[in-house]
């Protein structure tokens, strides 16, 4: 079993900066991709940013130029840095491992979010 545990969410005003971490635990075997989502209330999941092993990025067009995804793979965690923050940012934001353990078949493991809110 993977755990992915985030951290970093808060309230900010608009035009602000947070930095999301993301770390995986457990018995991995392989982590394939990591990725970030996010959901506001009443609207379903949104892919915002993945990261492969080999450190290919990319990124939803909403957040193109202000969010930057990056990851320490020796310690199996993904980054989310923001900039530029923007009202309609405001949501849960997920961690996504496309993974393998030890004893299962590639999965995707998610953590339980951390909120991140912009005001205006």
């Amino acid at each position: 079993q993977v755990q992915l545990v985030e951290s970093g969410g808060g309230l900010v005003q608009a035009g602000g900066s947070l930095r999301l971490s993301c770390a995986a635990s457990g018995s991995i075997s392989s982590i394939y991709s990591m990725g970030w989502y996010r959901q506001a209330p009443g609207k379903q999941r949104e892919w915002v940013a993945g990261i492969s092993s080999s450190g290919s990025t990319n990124y939803a067009n909403s957040v193109k130029g202000r969010f930057t995804i990056s990851s320490d793979n020796a310690k199996n965690t993904v980054y989310l840095q923001m900039n530029s923050l923007k009202p309609e940012d405001t949501a849960v934001y997920s961690c996504n491992a496309d993974v393998r353990t030890y004893y299962s078949e590639r999965y995707n493991a998610w953590g339980q979010g951390t909120q991140v809110s912009v005001s205006s």
